[in-house]
């Protein structure tokens, strides 16, 4: 038996496309200057017509990690947790930091520290100094008294209420 030959379907015929108006071809050929020259966004005022043509970019922040030529020894963390001892086992006032910086213990390397652990000092006297923005800020002694306790060593990073020093 022979197959069946379909029956034929009339030929559909395309729709022409309708004409573009100017201002829909303005803003195609807009949208293609844009993907050319990789511009996000494009805007054109021509005899009172403003046309404004953009894209939304999705960027993504590549960061490259440091590179090492030796291999990272791993850090030892020091327990916060001593340091919370020290201050509770010594009674005074404690000098807190008023400020994020770095805290000096003299006033040049190498220099004598402006008190010494055990030495009286003066309420307002200078006991160290604090780096903050490329400012050297005078920290004073918060009453006068014996200096019992320093908690940190010079040259160190200090946050703000960080307790430095304790005077009884």
């Amino acid at each position: 038996m022979p197959p069946k030959k379909k029956p034929s379907s009339p030929a559909v015929k395309a729709k022409p496309a309708p004409a573009e108006s100017g201002e829909l071809s303005l803003i195609r050929k807009l949208a293609e200057i844009l993907n050319e020259t990789g511009l996000t966004e494009i805007e054109l005022d021509h005899k009172g017509a403003k046309v404004r043509v953009s894209k939304t970019v999705h960027a993504t922040a590549m960061v490259a990690a440091p590179q090492s030529h030796a291999p990272a020894a791993p850090v030892a963390q020091a327990a916060p947790v001593a340091a919370v001892a020290v201050v509770a086992e010594v009674s005074g006032t404690p000098l807190k930091s008023p400020m994020v910086g770095t805290a000096y213990l003299s006033p040049t390397p190498g220099s004598a520290p402006f008190a010494a652990l055990g030495s009286m000092v003066k309420e307002g006297q200078t006991l160290l100094i604090i780096e903050a923005m490329k400012t050297m800020n005078q920290i004073g002694a918060p009453k006068s008294g014996k200096l019992v306790k320093v908690l940190i060593d010079n040259g160190v990073p200090v946050e703000y209420g960080e307790t430095l020093m304790v005077i009884e």
